[in-house]
């Protein structure tokens, strides 16, 4: 039997290039769950896999809470069905909200630069 793979903290951090306190800060919000060893903190490939999800969901603008959720949905779902519609609502939810603030962004751009226009 193959002994688990494990990783340490500046091992993660380094491979997500994030920090160590970003990982101390998930695993205080209960994100991520290493095992601990005294004060060392072992995280399992488990916990690797959450990272990934973590910042993929940060990446995409969604906020901790609601990563969290999708991740004890992910966890509670055997078949995983429930948990990719409630992430692919989400993104459809955070796709409208990009593009109403792009829209607005554009208006903005576009206020501005007749207002240079004007003036130069």
């Amino acid at each position: 039997m193959d002994a688990e793979i494990t990783f340490s903290i500046n091992e993660l951090a380094s491979d997500f290039n994030v920090t160590t306190r970003t990982l101390r800060f998930y695993e205080a919000k209960a994100l991520i769950s290493p095992k601990k060893e005294g004060q060392r903190r072992i995280y399992s490939q488990s916990d690797r896999e959450r990272l990934s999800f973590i910042l993929r969901g940060k990446r995409l603008g969604f906020s901790l809470a609601e990563i969290a959720e999708m991740l004890d949905l992910y966890e509670s779902d055997n078949k995983k069905k429930f948990q990719s519609k409630v992430i692919i609502d989400n993104i459809k939810e955070h796709i409208e909200i990009l593009k109403y603030k792009r829209k607005d962004i554009d208006k903005t751009l576009q206020e501005m630069l007749s207002l240079v226009k004007e003036y130069e």
